[in-house]
């Protein structure tokens, strides 16, 4: 079955918030798609981001003229109000058929639309909101089967008793930002490689934020989708801010670069100019982990001889960082590696 939901009576001045909210429910009770009499590249961009985000194959479109919809509309037109025929008494009719439009108004409606609807249907006969209305008849349409609906989103809500909970697919972030495989690849090892470090220093006792290391190691390279220089860290950020990362995974995107970029060092190397230091343990995981792994796992002698062209204060930030990360892990992260490299 087909449902598409006609919003008519947008009024840009006045209904944004509602009518995003018709169009929140249409995607979440199982509509395909809606379209908005009048232009609002707005609620379109609003829209689209939780589509982007959440996943489904959910479309918006605005600016589309009602008679030219009903003019190449070859389904049956539902016209929701609350003077017509009580939805008990026609949804088993209405389940019958393949492609359905559901006319949703805002402002008073043509008279035309009850002439022209095939069923003018009341959500009970009381004054409410079309958003209740319509929620309820696709309820009732796909008899509660939106409630099973898999819309495999970057993001997912855990239902839990208390607070929030939500659930990244990262990888899938990578991939839909249009990541090479090569980067695919190097931040798994480097995700791989943080959890080990984070690990062994959880276990001597220091409590660790492991979803914000996990998912700062997947994504610390997004932005090289966009750009493959150092102010792909920029861009990172900008990616992960657009998909409402947690503030702990932006920060780590953004000081993830070699061992720490001092402010000063940042305006000469054409980063904005602030401190890219790593300021959290979960940071400097990430960091050390990026810092250890290239197209495969490195000790910390190799990586140092690659730094050395870096000068002589990155080296040293990141013989610094080694040493405060293996003494927090009781264990020399080079032996990490080195188990990283017999499981490959």
């Amino acid at each position: 079955m087909k449902v598409i939901v006609y919003r008519y009576g947008h009024r840009l001045e006045r209904d944004k918030r509602i009518t995003t909210h018709v169009a929140l429910a249409a995607r979440a009770f199982g509509a395909d798609g809606i379209f908005i009499d009048r232009k609002d590249e707005g609620i379109e961009r609003r829209i689209g981001r939780v589509v982007e985000r959440f996943g489904g194959n959910f479309f918006i479109e605005s600016g589309v003229n009602w008679k030219e919809i009903i003019k190449n509309w070859d389904g049956k037109i539902v016209h929701l109000t609350m003077y017509g025929e009580k939805i008990e008494n026609v949804i088993d009719e209405i389940k019958k058929f393949d492609d359905i439009l559901v006319i949703v108004g805002s402002e008073k409606v043509p008279g035309e639309f009850y002439e022209i609807a095939d069923y003018n249907v009341a959500i009970g006969n009381q004054p409410h909101s079309e958003v209740s209305s319509l929620a309820i008849f696709l309820h009732m349409l796909n008899e509660g089967g939106w409630m099973n609906k898999k819309f495999d989103g970057i993001i997912k809500i855990i239902p839990s008793k208390k607070g929030k909970n939500l659930s990244y697919d990262y990888i899938k972030i990578l991939e839909k930002e249009g990541c090479s495989r090569e980067v695919i690849e190097h931040c798994k090892k480097v995700r791989n490689l943080a959890i080990k470090i984070a690990q062994k220093i959880f276990e001597n006792g220091i409590k660790l934020d492991m979803e914000a290391i996990e998912g700062g190691a997947i994504l610390h390279d997004v932005g090289r989708a966009k750009r493959n220089d150092l102010l792909h860290v920029i861009e990172g950020v900008k990616i992960a801010k657009k998909y409402g990362l947690p503030e702990k995974i932006v920060s780590i995107i953004e000081r993830h670069a070699g061992s720490g970029i001092d402010e000063e060092d940042a305006e000469l190397l054409g980063l904005p100019k602030k401190d890219y230091n790593p300021e959290s343990i979960e940071e400097e995981i990430v960091s050390h982990a990026d810092n250890l792994t290239s197209n495969d796992y490195r000790s910390i002698e190799e990586t140092i001889n690659e730094f050395k062209k870096f000068g002589e204060k990155q080296v040293k930030k990141l013989r610094t960082m080694h040493e405060k990360l293996s003494n927090l892990a009781g264990i020399d992260i080079d032996k990490i590696v080195k188990e990283l490299k017999i499981l490959k």
